[in-house]
């Protein structure tokens, strides 16, 4: 009877950690709120709006299932006991409802919270010490995705120092140890809440146990969006595009299926870029395995953008889960990035970095390791261009890519 007992153990624990597996085993895809609405605009008749949009427009269908609230859904303080507390003017009906509607429609849901005493924006509506309690309610509501957001700790009751005072982080830096520890915590406890939650790491920069605790890590600050003045392209003294692209790249070995590295949401749509920045952008995200979280308005999307962002064979690329994709060559402003995928064939990224000038770029097989003709295809025409042998050569306009799949 004891080994019955046993073996049954080891079945249930054999299925429970298959299970587990499962989550994240590709880029995560979904909708964050903060890029497009902020945290001023936001309220539920919003977030129902989207969630009806993210449905009659294709994105659910694509595999956009993520609906992530960021900052702005929480009051200002916390309950007696520790609770967080949804905003009284902007989420008058609570979350519940919200994530109760979302999981009707066939989508998850997803809230954003913080780890240390305050928010970001100097609110006293961390988890600090309370973190049982408010994971508590994140089962209780019936929450699938959480993305734990660094932002603040003091040990001030009461601070009135400035947003960049060092003081608002003398908690975490005491301790090389303490940002680790805290995201070790609420990582042990929602493992062990009996709920599947992908858990989204927000630390602006990749730390190394982001693999071990989370399934998506942040390697990068905010990307610029309309909340900073709108979305650039390539800017080396802002977060643009590149910017975030090129520090993602370093880690590009660490992703794998479980955990991905997140150089932050993506701004298509009324953000700033010109369409065919947008399409160079959501190429590099998907060549690099990137979680693809929309910071868009999806109840009000162009023809051009739709096109971007519900492109199968783009999709299919960032959701195979072989390898992130790198940056393989740097001639000047022109770049080559490939990743390689499971079948054996190529994704690979012709860019051309220069915002005036129109750059010949290069593509040789050998760089893939791979020789003999081989079929090329461009990917957002969803058209073949020929058979090449050894290498290809394209004109590339400025601020753009050319897409393309060698079989």
């Amino acid at each position: 009877m004891k080994s019955i007992i046993t073996l049954s153990i080891l079945v249930l624990s054999f299925f429970a950690h298959a299970q587990k597996k499962q989550l994240a085993a590709t880029p995560p895809m979904g909708w964050n709120s903060w890029n497009y609405f902020g945290k001023e605009a936001i309220n539920e008749t919003i977030i129902r709006e989207v969630i009806d949009a993210m449905v009659s427009e294709g994105l659910q269908k694509a595999g956009y299932e993520y609906i992530v609230i960021d900052g702005g859904w929480r009051d200002t303080v916390l309950g007696k006991n520790g609770e967080l507390l949804a905003h009284p003017v902007k989420f008058p009906h609570g979350i519940k409802p919200l994530a109760d509607y979302a999981h009707s429609k066939g989508l998850k849901f997803g809230l954003h919270t913080v780890p240390g005493s305050h928010d970001c924006g100097g609110n006293k509506v961390g988890g600090w010490g309370v973190e049982e309690i408010q994971v508590k309610q994140f089962l209780d509501w019936g929450v699938d995705f959480i993305k734990l957001d660094r932002c603040r700790f003091t040990l001030d009751n009461n601070p009135d120092y400035k947003r960049r005072d060092p003081r608002w982080f003398a908690g975490w830096e005491a301790s090389t140890n303490n940002l680790e520890n805290a995201y070790s915590k609420w990582s042990k406890l929602l493992k062990e809440s009996g709920r599947q939650i992908l858990f989204s790491a927000s630390v602006y920069k990749y730390y190394d146990w982001y693999p071990k605790l989370t399934n998506m890590g942040r390697t990068t600050g905010d990307i610029k969006s309309v909340q900073t003045g709108g979305a650039v392209f390539d800017d080396e003294k802002t977060n643009s595009v590149m910017t975030v692209a090129g520090q993602n790249n370093q880690y590009a070995e660490y992703a794998k299926p479980g955990y991905w590295n997140d150089p932050d949401m993506l701004v298509t749509g009324k953000q700033g870029l010109t369409i065919e920045e947008q399409k160079a952008h959501f190429a590099l995200w998907c060549i690099m395995s990137s979680p693809l979280i929309l910071g868009n308005d999806p109840r009000n999307m162009s023809v051009e953008e739709k096109k971007i962002i519900l492109n199968k064979e783009a999709i299919a690329i960032n959701q195979d889960p072989t390898e992130q994709g790198s940056r393989i060559k740097v001639n000047g402003k022109a770049e080559v990035w490939a990743k390689k995928l499971t079948n054996g064939n190529y994704a690979v990224l012709l860019l051309n970095r220069d915002a005036n000038t129109a750059n010949e770029i290069t593509l040789n097989l050998r760089d893939l390791k791979i020789t003999g003709s081989k079929k090329i295809r461009n990917v957002f025409e969803s058209r073949e261009i020929g058979s090449f042998n050894g290498k290809i050569t394209k004109s590339i306009a400025p601020h753009s890519g050319l897409f393309m799949l060698v079989k």
